[in-house]
């Protein structure tokens, strides 16, 4: 039997935790208002809690909608990208001769449209975009673009921010999904070249619960044929602490543990926790602790005489040696992170699986 559990970066789980209200949101959008304001998105959180697959499978829903995808990561050379993800997707009803970038094709089943053909160098990026989306919206197919990683020190990222905004002033039907960690998001937002993006609609994306963390991991292990115990079930939930990718990690290792055997007994998924707690500090906690300041770092380090329990922001600051407003500073920064989370006035607490074991081991 297969493993049906992906842990692979951005693949798509054939169940998907949570995230149920949020996705029937935005299939309500693709399927009756491209004027929603969900229709340009940025999706913020911490490293391992799912927003590059949540991007992965909205983009899929909207293709069930009518909708074709590009879909890129914030690198140098992304406008480009975008034209020829565009232009690949759009493939699937207009064909395009490897000698030209546009063509002139009939297709009865679904539409007739024509590529005028241009040299590629005739016209700015946003030209060529307009030309694209003249034939798309003549034929009443929507233009989605995703971008992950946001990273708002690319040039290209803000370029492209800028003149989306023209697309939308337009009346195209486009829609606009990023995300990207919390403090990258923030950063972007307070470029004024892309002020338009502060009211596009922000979600962070949290731990899962429970509940819904438990009914994902069963459905996907009965349906790819083996059971699953009580106990083992309500360990490896305890052990995912709400992370997606976390869970993915557990189920996958749990899965290998189990080998042969048609049930999951909690030994297997004790020993496939342990094997994906290695996993997960060796993939998400260590290059997240490396990108932290030594400020960041010292402030989580007060918190762990605390053990689990929260930790109060006047004992923080004592350990650190610092004033109150001093603490709140790096408090502020490490909850935009998603590292820690303000759970009472004055109190916080770790929010990052692990986070807490792995430096206190360091």
């Amino acid at each position: 039997m297969i493993n049906p559990f992906t842990p692979s970066f951005g693949k798509i789980p054939p169940i998907l935790a949570g995230r149920q209200i949020l996705i029937s949101e935005f299939e309500q959008a693709f399927a009756n208002n491209p004027n929603d304001p969900n229709m340009c998105s940025l999706f913020s959180g911490p490293r391992g809690v799912g927003k590059t697959v949540l991007l992965s499978y909205l983009a899929k829903k909207a293709g069930m909608c009518g909708w074709i995808s590009a879909n890129v990561t914030a690198r140098p050379g992304m406008l480009e990208d975008i034209a020829e993800r565009v232009m690949d997707a759009a493939n699937e009803f207009v064909e395009r001769p490897s000698t030209v970038r546009f063509s002139s094709v009939s297709i009865p089943a679904l539409f007739g449209a024509t590529w005028e053909y241009r040299d590629p160098s005739s016209g700015n990026w946003r030209t060529r975009m307009n030309r694209i989306l003249d034939v798309l919206q003549d034929n009443s197919i929507g233009l989605l673009i995703t971008i992950d990683e946001i990273d708002p020190n690319l040039e290209e990222l803000v370029d492209f921010s800028a003149i989306f905004q023209h697309f939308v002033r337009e009346d195209r039907k486009v829609a606009l999904l990023m995300a990207g960690l919390p403090a990258n998001v923030s950063a972007l937002l307070s470029d004024k070249s892309v002020s338009f993006l502060r009211r596009a609609a922000q979600h962070q994306l949290g731990r899962i619960g429970d509940v819904d963390i438990a009914r994902a991991f069963r459905e996907t292990v009965e349906d790819a044929g083996k059971t699953i115990s009580d106990e083992a079930l309500d360990f490896a939930v305890g052990a995912t602490g709400g992370f997606a990718y976390m869970m993915q990690l557990v189920g996958f290792r749990t899965w290998i543990e189990a080998g042969d055997e048609k049930r999951i007994e909690l030994c297997h998924a004790e020993h496939g926790a342990y094997a994906a707690k290695h996993d997960f500090e060796n993939g998400v906690i260590k290059k997240t602790v490396q990108e932290l300041s030594d400020g960041d770092i010292a402030f989580l380090e007060a918190m762990l005489p605390d053990g689990d329990g929260p930790s109060s922001m006047s004992d923080i600051a004592e350990r650190m040696g610092k004033s109150p407003n001093y603490a709140r500073v790096y408090r502020t920064r490490l909850v935009e992170q998603g590292l820690i989370s303000a759970s009472r006035r004055g109190l916080v607490e770790f929010e990052m699986p692990l986070l807490r074991e792995y430096l206190v081991e360091e």
